[in-house]
């Protein structure tokens, strides 16, 4: 193989890594506006359009265990959406997605009502066959000093 054709086949290799780092910027950014929205349906006091954010597998893992399923999750949180005011509220700092584009995970601050930090959540997206991301996994954890 000649030094002109070693080149050409070396920049069709690495033009796809490229590209993917570029679409993975993009997907990063899709799954901090659908982590965004998910939060601002505790703002809003909206279980109902929290509800919209989970798949049917979800899995949640609380102090006392994990709740397994939409349905679940659903009827667990339904009580943290009653009252005027939300207990708590979140908001992503950090989102990694897979090179694959099907799963990311994002994490950042869970405030009390106040804006004290009292936690830290993990919350594992998959991207559906509609293109949309749901949860799959959520776990927070007390304060951490992991960088975003």
């Amino acid at each position: 193989m000649n030094a002109g054709a070693m080149v050409a086949s070396m920049v069709l290799m690495l033009a796809p890594v490229a590209a993917g780092a570029q679409g993975i910027e993009e997907l990063a950014q899709q799954v901090r506006a659908t982590e965004t929205a998910f939060a601002k349906t505790m703002a809003d006091r909206d279980h109902a359009a929290f509800t919209t954010f989970l798949a049917d597998e979800t899995v949640f893992v609380g102090r006392s265990g994990a709740l397994r399923g939409r349905a679940a999750v659903a009827a667990g949180w339904k009580p943290l959406f009653e009252g005027k005011e939300p207990p708590f509220s979140w908001a992503p700092e950090g989102v990694e997605v897979l090179d694959s584009g099907t799963l990311a995970l994002s994490s950042g601050p869970v405030l009390d009502p106040k804006g004290q930090r009292v936690g830290t959540f993990n919350s594992v997206w998959r991207r559906e066959g509609d293109g949309r991301w749901r949860i799959v996994f959520d776990k927070g954890c007390p304060p951490c000093a992991a960088a975003p």
